[in-house]
């Protein structure tokens, strides 16, 4: 699954096309380097999400293409 549909379907990012411009200004990287909105991703990649001087960390735990709101959270664990 490519990272923005992740980064919008776990709920961590509220639109595909935030994330997608988040992608390509730098603010999200994966296993510590920066990726293109298209990145494939992976159980066990873990993710960074930069929004000003907030830094998130993440690991996938789980893909799926459509979840629940009340399960989201179970698609990643924060680190």
């Amino acid at each position: 699954m490519r990272i923005d549909k992740f980064l919008k379907v776990s709920r961590l990012i509220k639109r595909r096309s935030v994330a997608n411009e988040a992608c390509d200004s730098g603010r999200i990287c994966v296993n510590g380097r920066p990726v293109k909105a298209s990145y494939d991703v992976k159980v066990g990649d873990v993710l960074e999400i930069t929004f000003g001087e907030r830094v998130s960390r993440y690991e996938v735990t789980a893909i799926a293409e459509h979840v629940l709101k009340g399960d989201a959270a179970s698609l990643y664990k924060p680190l």
